[in-house]
């Protein structure tokens, strides 16, 4: 490519790099992983300042296109898996529908003491070791999810369950009990030591926290799930009408 910006043009320069990189994020190589450029290497060949292509940088990875790592580099962001609050799906029906193939990173399955939140959402008076479901999940390769799923201690499944297949299909065909609603809660936060770790991230990078509370459809609840998602390889759509 040509490495060179119009110094002359009423067109500023942090815009002008802004785009070029975004030409040059577009081939192949840069797609499947390869570094940009390290910015002394990448300002001197435009021809700015440092400060004129951290503004340019920082635009592409405000917008989720370019993934910048202390002590690393700059690498194009994974394509965001995405999903829609108007129709709910499981993981694996959100994941099909865009033909990503899921893959289990880890899965296990165990009797927990359950949060208070989850408790409360069961109304069970009382603390109580419930069935704890917690699988790593991605698309091969890319590990960018974790989720823990607790289950109403009225739901028949044990730890014998064979959890590698869907779980709403284990629901269904095994135990007769067909989810209807997830109410949702989904907020930002930085990653801890340990979902840093399993998500292949910095401890502090951004993760976005997604809550289930799902119920069959006589309203019991069933299952109360949270989701630990990697903030550069997920994004979750709203859509509104107004009547």
């Amino acid at each position: 490519m040509d490495y060179k910006l119009d110094h002359g043009s009423s067109v500023p320069l942090h815009v002008q790099a802004e785009e070029f990189i975004r030409e040059l994020i577009r081939q192949d190589e840069y797609r499947k992983g390869k570094l940009l450029p390290n910015e002394v290497e990448l300002s001197r060949k435009l021809s700015v300042s440092r400060n004129t292509l951290r503004q340019a940088i920082g635009k592409l990875v405000t917008e989720g296109l370019l993934v910048r790592k202390k002590g690393y580099g700059t690498t194009v962001a994974s394509q965001n898996v995405m999903s829609n609050a108007r129709n709910w799906k499981s993981f694996t029906q959100e994941m099909s529908s865009q033909g990503i193939k899921v893959q289990n990173f880890e899965l296990h399955i165990s009797r927990k003491p359950a949060p208070e939140e989850a408790l409360v959402f069961f109304n069970i008076k009382a603390p109580a070791n419930l069935l704890c479901l917690e699988r790593l999940r991605g698309k091969p390769g890319l590990p960018f999810v974790y989720f823990i799923s607790y289950f109403n201690s009225s739901v028949p499944m044990t730890v014998e369950d064979d959890m590698s297949l869907p779980l709403y299909d284990i629901l269904e065909k095994k135990y007769g009990i067909f989810v209807k609603t997830s109410k949702e809660q989904v907020f930002a936060r930085g990653a801890n030591a340990v979902m840093a770790e399993k998500l292949g991230i910095s401890e502090g990078d951004p993760i976005l926290v997604r809550k289930r509370f799902v119920l069959d459809r006589n309203d019991v609840p069933i299952e109360y799930n949270i989701g630990y998602y990697r903030a550069d390889s997920f994004t979750y759509t709203i859509e509104f009408t107004n009547d």
